[in-house]
């Protein structure tokens, strides 16, 4: 080997050498960032949310009201990937928690995003009140 290939293998060997460094640094700094206290209240109110948007989507609603409410939500937290990955399957867990049961708006529909809105309204006031600015 000559002294020039020698010379880009070396830097090449360096080049990964970093790069898997600062990769492992970075899942490290990652892996031990705790989830705030309140996530599990947020990932609560991410599946009232869900269910809210199918329910009153179900009665007749047609804006996406609720969905953009989730979507303000995460822009706002600024989440890691895995916390805004737990966020979004909260939501499409309460979207879909009725998608099987209620076919049609009824009495027991209504009665349900009745629930899940003072639900919503108690988990956005607590959280607010406890953790906001």
């Amino acid at each position: 080997m000559n002294l020039v290939a020698s010379i880009y293998l070396n830097r090449l060997l360096f080049a990964i050498v970093c790069l898997l460094t600062s990769t492992g640094v970075l899942k490290a700094q990652q892996a031990v960032t705790p989830d705030p206290p309140y996530q599990v209240k947020l990932e609560r109110l991410a599946e009232v949310l869900g269910s809210i948007h199918f329910l009153r989507r179900l009665c007749g609603e047609q804006s996406t009201v609720w969905r953009d409410s989730m979507g303000e939500l995460i822009e706002n937290e600024v989440p890691t990937p895995e916390r805004r990955a737990k966020l979004i399957a909260s939501f499409n867990h309460g979207y879909r928690s009725f998608d099987g049961v209620y076919v049609r708006c009824n009495d027991a529909a209504a009665e349900a995003l009745s629930k899940f809105m003072s639900e919503g309204e108690a988990l956005t006031l607590d959280v607010s009140t406890r953790y906001g600015n």
